[in-house]
């Protein structure tokens, strides 16, 4: 038979809180799920309420005790805020200080400046992937939608030319790429290697973007041909600083913690020797708190301090930065509960029994159970977290990098297809100016496309890894 991880086990209980068999376990997986899909759609819930709830409903359907379902759900919470908790923070602080600076709008015009024609949405889409990499994705929009309006209006092109490959850029990021909420969660709840993962899910991310974004926009100029709304066009962050920061500068801030996670899993592949000095130094500044952290402190004075910012100005961009994350902690350190109940209940086993007489490949599973709950609740993030707290067991037996694709293979499924249920949807509907139907035309066609092409890099890395 096979066992649990390593990781998983440790996360939790061994033996399971409920005596109950698969089918009623089976039962109470889909009931506690239905709950948390009710609640947040029926009932407008805020997503962390659903989630505590859900949990607690999945114990009750699984005949778990209440004390101890509480326990799980608890400990959940705990463990994933303390495992991911300060990396989104942390990569809060990085993303206000890139905007508050004018350090993106330093990057937006330096690469506009050197485009033109054709090569606009290639750099847009080069623009928003930079951006994207320490930004949530609401607070990426919010940057770049000025950016996007100003563009197609003073150079006039289409606003799908322009905004589709912007759009894409973001959205890639903020599924595939650690250090955002999803993939982190998703690489912690699995057990994977963050290096691995997020070396493994840049290669899956640029030709996904490619063809999400420049490619499909084409298409999508020519299905929704409207104008940039005048009224959108809002004032940029850097308008009222006397100096921002240099290109070069700011680009270095932003890569820095890319660069020292993955030069972290390059040594540890290479060398693979724990004792060696060189892969103890790596295995220390790669670390995500260190190498995040790093990239707060030299961004303090690259970005802080080269817009002017003294002292007080400083601390209020960090203070600032953090009231907006509550909710996002929150709900994360919520799904790390329902996760933690999940396995505490013997799900995890369940579905290593189910899966023996399984045709299909877990890759395919796990990106199919991450659409379902993306289509039912419309929260990536929620998708992310639940799917991989349901397949976490079936990494068990997988190498490292097969286990970094599970995690891209979740987040591919959490982008599927947003429609009217997320509030991202709502975003973009009213930012451009469109309508319900051009909306899903655009923006929800890409977002599969993106879903359907990253599912489709992951499953041909699967294949030569």
């Amino acid at each position: 038979m096979t066992s649990l991880s390593v990781e998983t086990l440790a996360a939790g209980a061994v033996e399971p809180i409920t005596s109950a068999g698969n089918g009623q376990l089976g039962i109470a997986v889909l009931a506690g799920i239905a709950v948390i899909v009710l609640l947040i759609t029926k009932f407008k819930l805020h997503a962390f309420l659903a989630l505590t709830i859900g949990s607690l409903a999945l114990g009750a359907f699984a005949g778990a005790p209440l004390d101890k379902a509480i326990t799980s759900f608890s400990t959940g919470l705990g463990n994933t805020v303390a495992g991911v908790g300060v990396l989104i923070a942390l990569g809060a602080i990085l993303g206000k200080l890139l905007a508050d600076s004018g350090g993106a709008d330093q990057i937006v015009d330096t690469i506009l400046a050197k485009a033109s024609g054709r090569a606009m949405p290639w750099a847009m889409v080069l623009i928003a992937s930079i951006i994207g990499l320490p930004l949530f994705f609401e607070v990426g929009i919010v940057l770049l939608i000025p950016v996007v309006l100003l563009v197609a209006k003073r150079g006039n092109y289409s606003l799908m030319r322009i905004g589709i490959p912007a759009l894409a850029g973001l959205s890639v990021m903020h599924g595939l790429i650690p250090p955002h909420p999803g993939p982190l969660v998703a690489i912690d709840a699995i057990g994977a290697n963050l290096g691995l993962t997020l070396g493994l899910g840049v290669l899956v991310a640029i030709p996904t973007v490619i063809i999400a974004g420049p490619l499909f926009s084409k298409y999508a100029a020519r299905w929704v041909d409207i104008p940039a709304p005048e009224r959108m066009i809002p004032q940029r962050p850097s308008e009222d600083l006397e100096r921002r920061p240099g290109f070069g500068a700011t680009v270095a801030t932003v890569l820095l913690p890319v660069v020292l996670m993955l030069a972290k899993a390059l040594v540890d592949i290479v060398v693979n020797d724990p004792d060696n000095p060189v892969q103890r130094v790596t295995d220390v500044i790669g670390s995500p708190l260190i190498a995040l952290l790093a990239a707060v402190l030299v961004g303090l004075f690259t970005l802080g301090r080269a817009a002017g910012f003294a002292k007080d100005r400083l601390s209020s961009t960090v203070e600032k930065s953090l009231a907006p994350i509550a909710g996002v902690l929150m709900i994360v350190g919520a799904g790390g509960g329902f996760k933690q109940t999940l396995i505490d209940v013997g799900v995890g086993q369940m579905i290593l029994d189910f899966s023996k007489d399984w045709a299909i490949p877990t890759l395919l599973l796990a990106w199919l159970i991450a659409v379902a709950i993306r289509l039912a609740t419309g929260s990536a993030t929620v998708a992310t977290i639940s799917a991989a707290g349901l397949v976490a067991p079936l990494a068990a037996d997988m190498s490292a990098s097969h286990a970094a694709l599970l995690v891209l293979a979740v987040g591919a499924g959490s982008l599927f297809f947003s429609h009217v249920n997320d509030a991202g949807f709502w975003l973009v509907k009213e930012y451009f100016g469109m309508d319900v139907g051009q909306t899903i035309k655009t923006w929800s066609v890409m977002e599969t496309i993106i879903s359907v092409v990253s599912l489709g890099f992951v499953l041909l890395l699967s294949l030569v890894l």
